[in-house]
């Protein structure tokens, strides 16, 4: 079992950057690959970025490479997430979820494959 507990949302402008960070407890973070997901109010949970157990591996929905950046510090049980250049259409609740099956490209959004997940946190970006 492991509890995932993100941090770091808030109300940014447009244009600015957030980091959030999942912290987890309960198991060591680096025998998991990990990912962040979005939802919008009224919208289906979006796949946003996952990263491999070692970090060596990333994938990124095609519409955030370049402004979203996944990283993790096994050290410190935690995953990150660095976000620039934000728009309006990034204000969602961002979870961060944990997953053992092996990851590959075609498998890292799909929710299903994660056992894992926190409890969310709120980025609302103002226009």
């Amino acid at each position: 079992q492991v509890q995932l507990v993100e941090s770091g949302g808030g109300l940014v402008q447009a244009g600015g950057s957030l980091r959030l960070s999942c912290e987890a407890s309960g198991r060591t973070l680096s025998v998991f690959h990990m990912a962040w997901f979005r939802q919008a109010p009224g919208l289906e949970r979006e796949f946003v970025a996952a990263i491999s157990w070692n970090g060596d591996s990333t994938y990124y929905t095609e519409s955030k490479k370049g402004r979203f950046t996944i990283s993790r510090d096994n050290a410190k049980n935690t995953l990150y997430l660095q976000m620039n250049s934000l728009e309006s259409e990034d204000t969602a609740v961002y979870y961060c979820a944990a997953r053992l099956p092996g990851l590959t490209a075609q498998s890292a959004g799909l929710p299903s494959y994660y056992y894992y997940w926190g409890q969310g946190t709120q980025v609302t970006v103002s226009s």
